[in-house]
């Protein structure tokens, strides 16, 4: 099936017919895991059977803005020259090779079609790709000179304090990244001094809406919090997810002291964190008694009671309610962007501390082919298998 990229409505296109009739350009990065896909440069355009404005491939010679998703390949120099090209003809949306390998050369390539790209949104280098300090280099020198680019993704990357420092810069002077994903980077107190930074208090300039610190194990006391003191006094931050740290009690109070104070944070993800009851009813007090943003907590693998947990999900559920019915609903073209919490556009392609997924040879399922455009609708289009 194929996706309109302006109403998200589906229509009775098979991939097939649509390549056949469009003479599409494709290049075949894997035959299991992804497939590239190149807008016709024909006259011709494909409209959405359920509105008679939007085409689904828009004609001459502009090219539709698409996604490149690879996992765990390894790529060639000309798979990484078809990639470098697509960049630089602003024809891609979101870049994601996590998990996959790739020379320095072929690394420095990218970095600097990145940095000349003006349609990039997303870019995923998770589970490694940044592997080394010449490497964090090369990305900040491109994330310097991109003014596209609104989502990073550099889960399970080793990039440890030392690359963080080299990253700062960049990262805190983009004009558009606002989710920054640093799961399981072997991050230290230093580190996260440095991203505080990037939560900037009311009146200063603009900073991150979701930040992912999963699996960081060393960062102290100290660190988190100071984490807690940022969050609480961060004009834009609505997304914290601190899953798979070592947490405890006494830092899980901190933290509960900042959601209480922020006035943006929506959802924290406190995953496996090694909480009790102590740290929920804490959690349910504030809930109970103080007005709060906060409409997502995710306190599963805790030892805490089902019946805490419960509590604190019914309080939160009454109060996002409460917010719909006073809120008028938006039914215009981006009511998603408006609506849904940031959250749901980027889950698809967080890693939450797992490995790459391999799909078996013998896989025959149908191919599907999702073509999409604009930002206002969604960060995530999708190019599926």
């Amino acid at each position: 099936m194929v996706q309109c990229s302006y109403c998200s409505a589906f229509t009775a296109f098979q991939v097939s017919s649509l390549l056949s009739i469009h003479s599409v350009p494709v290049f075949q990065v894997s035959s299991l895991l992804s497939i590239f896909i190149a807008a016709p440069r024909s006259s011709d355009s494909l409209r959405c059977s359920l509105c008679s404005w939007c085409p689904v491939v828009p004609g001459g010679s502009k090219m539709l803005p698409a996604s490149i998703q690879i996992t765990g390949e390894l790529l060639s120099a000309a798979e990484v020259q078809d990639i470098c090209e697509s960049l630089k003809e602003d024809s891609v949306r979101l870049l994601s090779v996590r998990g996959c390998q790739l020379s320095d050369r072929d690394f420095a390539r990218i970095c600097r079609s990145v940095s000349e790209s003006r349609s990039l949104a997303q870019l995923n280098l998770n589970l490694g790709v940044v592997c080394s300090i010449s490497r964090t280099r090369q990305l900040a020198e491109a994330l310097k000179n991109n003014r596209s680019l609104q989502t990073l993704f550099l889960h399970g990357c080793p990039l440890l304090d030392a690359g963080l420092v080299t990253l700062n810069t960049a990262l805190t002077t983009h004009p558009g990244l606002v989710c920054l994903d640093l799961g399981d980077c072997m991050l230290g107190d230093e580190a996260l001094a440095l991203i505080c930074g990037m939560l900037p208090p009311d009146g200063a300039k603009s900073g991150l809406r979701e930040l992912t610190l999963s699996a960081n194990p060393g960062i102290s006391f100290k660190g988190w919090s100071r984490l807690s003191i940022a969050v609480a006094h961060s004009s834009q931050l609505r997304v914290l997810n601190l899953d798979y740290n070592p947490l405890g009690d006494q830092i899980a109070g901190m933290l509960a002291v900042a959601v209480a104070s922020s006035r943006t944070l929506e959802v924290l993800d406190l995953e496996g964190t090694g909480l009790t009851n102590h740290s929920a009813q804490v959690f349910l007090d504030m809930v109970q008694n103080y007005p709060t943003s906060l409409r997502v907590l995710v306190l599963t693998e805790n030892n805490i009671s089902p019946e805490l947990q419960q509590q604190i999900c019914d309080l939160l559920s009454e109060g996002d309610d409460d917010d719909r019915e006073t809120s008028p609903i938006n039914t215009g073209p981006n009511r998603n962007s408006i609506l849904l919490p940031i959250r749901d556009k980027y889950q698809p392609i967080r890693d939450k501390y797992q490995p790459p997924i391999w799909l078996p040879h013998s896989n025959s399922a149908p191919q599907t082919l999702t073509l999409t455009s604009g930002l206002g609708d969604s960060l995530l289009g999708e190019t599926e298998m």
